[in-house]
């Protein structure tokens, strides 16, 4: 079985101006640079891949504000992006997302696709680069709720609504609540002035393993009982 990869952030009900998002974003993709080397050069998408290589975007603010502003980039109150980042067809990575809005029906999102088997896959798919990943979501989007996850395992527990899910590495805010103590194995860290990242096992977590498996099921269940896994709510509240 191939099993792929994917990290993702998510809030609810917070307006922002173009340019808050835009600092973000600008945040956010400084942070993703360290990562991984083709994470400091990101495009954006055109019908073929020479084309698209061509649409490097600078990742400063001003630049990323404009980019959010257009039109086409419009949702309501919000604004949204998609960028990719990779040397060749099959060596890419995409982040797409959608900041600024005050709806209660439509979260804000950061979302790193979905990562198989390429050479950057195998690279990234860490726990010290998808813990960082998410980190770095934390810091610069402010999340409610953030994770990594297997896209395979949450097919598996086949939970209704994302916040409600344990991925390999998850993120709660802190105005979520206090973690209670998990098994020994599993790595807290407080990222201050934010929340909790939560890494389940410095192996790669696998859907194949049923410790990993286990370990996912009594954390989740820890944290449901402590009341952590709820739906998003507005900001803050």
């Amino acid at each position: 079985m191939v099993e792929t990869y994917y990290a993702g952030c998510y809030w609810l009900v917070r307006p922002e101006p173009v340019e808050a998002c835009a600092r973000r974003l600008e945040s956010f993709l400084a942070k993703m640079g360290p990562l991984e080397p083709t994470w400091n050069r990101w495009h954006q998408s055109a019908a073929t891949f020479e084309k698209a290589r061509k649409r490097q975007v600078q990742p400063d603010a001003a630049t990323l504000a404009k980019l959010l502003g257009q039109k086409s980039n419009r949702i309501g109150d919000s604004f949204r992006f998609w960028l990719w980042a990779g040397e060749t067809p099959d060596e890419t990575s995409g982040i797409n997302g959608r900041c600024g809005g005050s709806s209660m029906h439509l979260s804000s999102t950061c979302i790193l696709h979905s990562l198989g088997q390429s050479e950057v896959a195998k690279r990234v798919v860490t726990a010290p680069v998808m813990t960082g990943v998410v980190r770095a979501m934390a810091l610069a989007w402010q999340p409610e709720f953030a994770l990594a996850a297997s896209d395979q395992h949450r097919e598996l527990v086949a939970v209704p609504m994302i916040e409600n899910y344990i991925g390999w590495v998850t993120y709660l805010a802190d105005f979520r609540g206090p973690v209670p103590p998990l098994p020994s194995s599993v790595q807290v860290e407080h990222v201050p002035d934010r929340g909790t990242l939560i890494t389940l096992t410095q192996e790669k977590f696998s859907v194949s393993n049923p410790a990993h498996v286990a370990l996912a099921a009594d954390v989740q269940a820890r944290l449901q009982a402590a009341g952590l896994l709820t739906p998003l709510r507005p900001w803050g509240t």
